[in-house]
């Protein structure tokens, strides 16, 4: 019989839902503008207190070391950098993983992207004002941290020594917040007119008609914002690696048997994007919760596929730790070979394989895709990650200080309750910031969400 008189029917590939629950476009709007404009939930008021709490006892610790002394942390001979450097780079690697999924992904069209872009976007920025505070801190006289900018002044030819890194991070993370923070304006301006025309009162009505700009959503509007949302994307895209390339120089620029090594900006790039996914991944979940409706924008196929990213850059990040041995090693550097085994074997050998444990052995259960969408399962894994990556800068500062050429300089690092009140005061910064940001602005792009409501629907009722 001939192949053409048969009837053959077509399968196209099946793709996933990115809007669930068959939205209508005035259902969107309604579901992403309920939050900032009915009262807030018991969940959210939950949330909100305990970090504002925690807020609060972090002003006043950063008051107390201020006015007594760096003293009062675990910075000491030969230990001269402590948990502000650490806690610092910590929140600068949370910062990359939104610029990575709004700029990059948006410039390689990954229409999954746009469920989270907005909550990632803000991450980013409360992330870098959050790490921003802790170089400040460090210098030990944060009055007069002015100095670290290079402008004219009447301190005769006291300038700043343009070719240390510490300088070349007051230009990098300031760009890099500059740049994250009109990307991310930049994408509410739509939503803001949005919330503008649906304001009940004066007052609201004022406020985001002045944010919006004076959108009116004509063609015009349109043509001149996607071209600006396309420039910006592209100058947002180099500094995902630059910026995390510059904070590695810190540490790679010196001579120091630990620090002085070529592998750390791939290194400190890839641990960063790691870190930032998995702060994502919680921050959705936890968004998830206190936004039931969110589950049909923010859906099971968003989070696999970022787990997936998680477990990718966890296998770079497992590969850069065994390639340092073999680094070391292969040296032939006695001093380089010994800081090494110091860290699996000395006495911090117990933040070592916590790292390991959390940054490299953790993620691997997300090759089981049973394991990767369940919701619990990533939200541990999430904060596995996060531990492991805060352990990782530990491991890499503290270790290579605390031992260094000479056995008469050996020390440790005197961890205090101040030390503990700062790192875990710096969370209650960011979530204060991140849920007063779900309450004022839509977590979820509503000019963006509609033109994908459809996607994944096409093939119904193909078979």
């Amino acid at each position: 019989m001939s192949l053409t008189n048969q009837s053959v029917p077509l399968h196209p590939m099946k793709r996933d839902e990115l809007v669930l629950g068959h939205k209508s476009l005035k259902d969107i709007t309604d579901d992403i503008c309920a939050p900032v404009e009915r009262i807030p939930s018991k969940e959210w008021m939950g949330l909100f207190l305990t970090a504002k709490t925690l807020f609060i006892f972090y002003i006043l610790t950063i008051a107390v070391v201020v006015s007594t002394g760096m003293g009062l942390l675990g910075v000491n001979h030969p230990v001269g950098w402590g948990t502000m450097i650490i806690t610092f780079v910590f929140w600068v690697g949370i910062g990359h993983a939104g610029t990575l999924i709004s700029a990059i992904l948006f410039l390689f069209r990954q229409k999954w992207r746009t469920s989270v872009a907005r909550s990632a976007e803000a991450m980013t920025v409360f992330a870098v004002m959050t790490a921003g505070i802790f170089p400040l801190i460090h210098t030990g006289r944060p009055w007069l941290d002015f100095w670290l900018f290079p402008y004219p002044n009447q301190r005769g030819p006291l300038w700043v020594n343009f070719r240390s890194p510490l300088l070349w991070d007051v230009f990098a993370i300031s760009t890099y917040a500059t740049v994250s923070t009109v990307f991310w304006f930049i994408g509410l301006i739509p939503d803001l007119a949005t919330l503008k025309d649906r304001a009940k009162n004066k007052v609201r009505y004022m406020i985001y008609g002045a944010l919006s700009l004076g959108w009116k959503g004509t063609a015009k509007n349109w043509s001149h914002y996607e071209m600006l949302y396309l420039i910006l994307a592209g100058l947002s895209t180099p500094l995902v690696l630059s910026v995390h390339t510059i904070v590695s120089f810190d540490f790679a620029v010196s001579g120091l048997p630990g620090w002085h090594t070529t592998i750390f900006p791939p290194y400190f790039v890839a641990g960063a994007i790691f870190s930032g996914f998995a702060m994502v991944i919680t921050l959705m979940t936890l968004i998830r919760i206190g936004f039931p409706t969110f589950k049909d924008y923010i859906t099971i196929n968003h989070m696999e596929v970022m787990n997936k990213i998680i477990m990718m850059t966890g296998l770079m990040v497992g590969y850069a730790y065994g390639s340092e041995f073999l680094i070391a090693w292969y040296s032939g550097n006695e001093y380089e070979r010994y800081v090494f085994m110091n860290r699996a074997l000395g006495p911090y050998a117990w933040s070592y394989w916590i790292m390991i444990f959390c940054n490299v052995l953790a993620p691997q259960v997300f090759w089981s895709k049973k394991l990767r969408r369940s919701i619990p399962v990533m939200f541990v894994v999430s904060i596995f990650v996060n531990i492991g990556m805060w352990f990782e800068r530990f491991v890499i500062t503290v270790t290579s200080l605390h031992r260094d050429f000479l056995p008469s300089n050996w020390g440790q690092y005197a961890w205090s309750m101040y030390d503990t009140a700062i790192l875990v005061g710096s969370f209650g910064m960011f979530f204060t910031i991140f849920l007063l940001y779900l309450r004022v602005f839509p977590a979820i792009s509503i000019a963006e969400i509609k033109p994908v409501m459809n996607v994944g629907k096409e093939n119904e009722g193909a078979h």
